[in-house]
C-alpha cells in the first residue's frame, strides 16, 4: 500500500472515525474517502488539510499526510531561543512569574523542562531537576517514592496522562514506555475526598500538598509550540499555601543579600 493511503487509514482508525463519519466531517463523499485509502484517488493539499482538520490531527500528523502524499510539509518547529519565538517566551515567562509564589514550569512533548519560575526551581532542584531535564527521567529514576507520600496514586494518574498524551499524538514510544513502567507500581488507591487528587511532597520536615493545572496555546501554527504545556501548581491546603509564601520570602531575602 502507498504511504498516504496507509497513513490516512491509520489516523482515521486511531481517531475512531468510520469512513462515513470522516466523509461527513470533511464534506466529501464516503466513496472518495474509500478511493483515497485504496490509492485509487490522489489527494490535493487542500483535501489533506480538510481531512486533518476534520480528525483534529496534531500538526506533525498533518505534515506526515502531506509528505506521504508527495507534498512539502506545511508546519515547522522553530527553535525556542529563536527571534520568532520571542513573544511566546515573554508570554510564558509572564505566566510563570505571575504565578509565584507557587511553582510553575513549561514542558515540551517529552516532558523536558523548557522554563521554570523560582519556586519551581527550588522545589524541583531538591529532586535534581533543572531546565533542560525531562520529568520522564524523574518519574522513572526511583527518587520519587521517598519524596512523594502518595506515590502509588500519583504514579497511577501519571500513567493515565501519559497514555492519553501518547494516543493524541498517534503513539509516542517514550511516553508509552514510561506509562507501562508506572502502571507496574501505580494504584488507583482510595477515593479522594476533594475534587482533585493532590501530589503530596515530603522533603525532610517539609510537607507540600499540591495539585496542577495545564495550559496550552490555543492556535498553534508551530510544531514546538503545539507541544508546549504550561503546568501550574497550586496549594491543596492552607498549610501548603503558607509554606510556599514563606519559602518565596526567604528566597527574596537571599537574593537581596547576594546583591548587596
Amino acid at each position: 500500500m502507498q504511504p498516504f493511503p496507509e497513513s490516512l487509514k491509520s489516523w482515521r482508525k486511531a481517531k475512531r472515525f468510520s469512513q462515513l463519519q470522516l466523509a461527513v466531517e470533511a464534506d466529501v463523499s464516503s466513496r472518495h474517502i474509500s478511493f483515497l485509502e485504496t490509492g485509487r484517488a490522489r489527494p490535493s493539499r487542500d483535501m489533506i488539510g480538510r481531512l486533518a482538520r476534520a480528525m483534529h490531527l496534531p500538526l506533525h500528523a498533518h505534515n506526515q499526510l502531506l509528505t506521504h502524499a508527495g507534498y512539502a510539509a506545511r508546519y515547522s518547529g522553530r527553535r525556542w531561543d529563536g527571534e520568532a519565538m520571542a513573544p511566546i517566551r515573554a508570554a510564558v515567562s509572564h505566566m510563570l512569574q505571575a504565578h509565584a509564589p507557587y511553582p510553575g514550569l513549561a514542558i515540551d512533548r517529552l516532558w523536558t523542562v523548557v522554563q521554570m519560575n523560582r519556586p519551581a526551581q527550588m522545589m524541583f532542584g531538591t529532586l535534581g531537576v533543572r531546565e533542560g531535564d525531562s520529568l520522564l527521567d524523574l518519574l522513572t529514576s526511583g527518587r520519587l517514592p521517598e519524596h512523594v507520600e502518595n506515590w502509588p496514586e500519583v504514579a497511577h494518574h501519571a500513567a493515565q496522562r501519559l497514555r492519553t498524551e501518547s494516543a493524541a499524538q498517534g503513539g509516542v514510544a517514550r511516553l508509552d514506555a514510561v506509562a507501562d513502567q508506572l502502571a507496574g507500581v501505580g494504584s488507583a488507591g482510595k477515593p479522594v475526598d476533594g475534587p482533585v487528587m493532590p501530589t503530596i511532597f515530603r522533603m525532610g520536615e517539609t510537607r507540600l500538598s499540591l495539585f496542577t493545572t495545564l495550559a496550552q496555546f490555543g492556535t498553534p501554527e508551530d510544531l514546538a509550540l503545539e507541544d508546549l504545556k504550561i503546568e501550574l501548581y497550586f496549594p491543596a491546603d492552607d498549610t501548603s499555601a503558607t509554606l510556599l509564601k514563606a519559602m518565596a520570602g526567604s528566597a527574596r531575602d537571599e537574593d537581596q543579600t547576594e546583591q548587596t
